[in-house]
């Protein structure tokens, strides 16, 4: 009967087994099987605020050191302290604050990552998409689908400041991030301002429209419309106890998410209302229009973050949160939960995780 094999003897063989296969670029998946195949999320991103009203200045700042011929695009990145050197707001979202003054042009390009706008401040600045302009102002969400041309420009007075969120780290993780620069700095209007609204945006559709595989064919929602929508609701709908009154920017051709991969929502809590506490696998990027509050943590030391109209705060995946509403608010998100869906990941959790 051979003898047992120490410890050290299999220790030993394994180490040199595991250097073996390396050399044939071969790594053993019970080595990181339980780093890869969690339980629950591991989350790198941080809840994090970004108070607009302290950092305008240093956005203002910037037009006096960049052109936005020089830099293509005037914008800070929003990176999340959880994911340094990643540029990123969520593990999978850009987010950044774009500036533009007047009489700048942004010149036109397109790429393969979708993008949306959020305006937080504007007087006369517009973006085009495909050549079609609209007219910015504060609220208004706007799309760019991916590989449409688009470019800014500012024929108004006073800053213009908006919110750029981008699903460019999903590009990249496909390796499938294309660009292109258009001959001249604008493409030519095709059609007057907001036509696509006027088209599609009506409950009608043009006869012999054919869906595609994009965005929505609106690319512009002016938030003086979310508002009066849910003006006229708030008094006549059952309030949600996670979300208040919450509804979804969608593709008026399909009642899908207004983007592929990213779903954007607008939502709001009556003064003094909190929300039950909440989570989701989808990193959420939130901006307040209107109204001051307080986002709490339930059970954690995450300190809460108070928000007021134009910060912009980050709740990652799978972080429990609640939303305390000291005055009316309205509040616009972004995340990846149109992603999610699609690949059937999304998952949500109503209520505390300890009830």
């Amino acid at each position: 009967m051979s003898a047992k094999p120490r410890p050290d003897d299999i220790e030993a063989r394994r180490n040199e087994y595991y250097a073996r296969v390396g050399e044939d670029q071969l790594v053993p998946l019970w080595l990181f099987f339980k780093d890869w195949f969690t339980l629950e999320p591991h989350v790198q991103s941080l809840p994090h605020v970004w108070s607009y009203e302290a950092l305008r200045e240093t956005i203002l700042e910037a037009a006096a050191i960049v052109d936005p011929a020089d830099a293509e695009r005037r914008v800070l990145a929003l990176e999340n302290p959880g994911l340094p050197g990643r540029r990123l707001a969520t593990e999978s979202l850009y987010a950044g604050l774009q500036l533009m003054m007047p009489g700048e042009l942004a010149p036109c390009h397109r790429h393969t990552p979708t993008a949306m706008r959020f305006v937080l401040e504007s007087d006369g600045a517009y973006t085009a998409v495909n050549g079609e302009r609209c007219y910015m102002k504060p609220g208004d969400f706007i799309v760019t689908p991916a590989w449409t041309w688009h470019d800014h420009g500012h024929e108004g007075d006073g800053p213009t400041v908006w919110l750029d969120v981008l699903d460019v780290a999903m590009t990249h993780l496909f390796n499938a991030t294309f660009t292109e620069h258009y001959p001249d700095d604008s493409r030519p209007e095709p059609t007057e301002p907001l036509d696509t609204l006027h088209r599609y945006g009506m409950n009608m559709l043009p006869v012999g429209y054919e869906r595609g595989q994009g965005a929505s064919p609106i690319f512009s929602y002016p938030y003086e419309r979310t508002r009066e929508v849910i003006e006229r609701l708030k008094d006549h709908s059952e309030l949600d106890a996670c979300h208040g009154l919450k509804m979804e920017y969608v593709d008026p051709t399909t009642g899908g998410p207004a983007m592929p991969t990213i779903s954007a929502h607008m939502q709001l809590l009556p003064a003094g209302f909190t929300t039950e506490s909440y989570r989701t696998t989808a990193g959420t990027i939130y901006c307040p229009v209107e109204g001051a509050g307080t986002v709490e943590f339930p059970g954690a030391e995450t300190p809460a973050i108070e928000y007021r109209p134009w910060d912009i705060f980050v709740i990652p995946s799978w972080q429990e949160f609640r939303i305390a509403a000291d005055t009316e608010s309205t509040i616009f998100s972004a995340s990846d939960q149109a992603a999610q869906e699609k690949l059937r990941m999304w998952r949500e959790q109503r209520g505390s995780k300890g009830s």
